[in-house]
């Protein structure tokens, strides 16, 4: 997964958490960070974990391109699935309290 000069230190880590194996080629200028999936890993399974990140990603609020070829619609599908069903159900929150009335000052003639 490529990523922009000056990505914040948050979506490393999340593409950390995801699986994402971190790649970095430090030069006398700018340090280039980069993450690939574990070269370790079957096709099949390199391709979901891929696929599997792009919810969580899309949800963070980053943009993500995928090469068709890397691109499992099943893993897709089960981890949208898995991330609505993992977070935590937002409850209908109840409006505060109207305050008390109050009685109008008294005037003393």
């Amino acid at each position: 997964m490529d990523t922009p000069t000056g990505t914040p230190e948050e979506l490393l880590v999340l593409l950390d958490r995801l699986g994402l194996e971190r790649q970095e080629v430090r030069t006398t200028g700018p340090v280039y960070v980069w993450h690939t999936v574990p070269a370790r890993l079957p096709e099949a399974e390199r391709k979901r974990l891929a696929t599997r990140a792009i919810p969580t990603l899309i949800a963070a609020g980053y943009q993500v391109n995928i090469t068709p070829e890397l691109f499992d619609e099943a893993a897709y599908h089960q981890a949208v699935h898995d991330l609505r069903t993992s977070q935590p159900r937002p409850t209908a929150s109840l409006p505060a309290p109207s305050p008390a009335p109050t009685a109008p000052p008294r005037r003393t003639p």
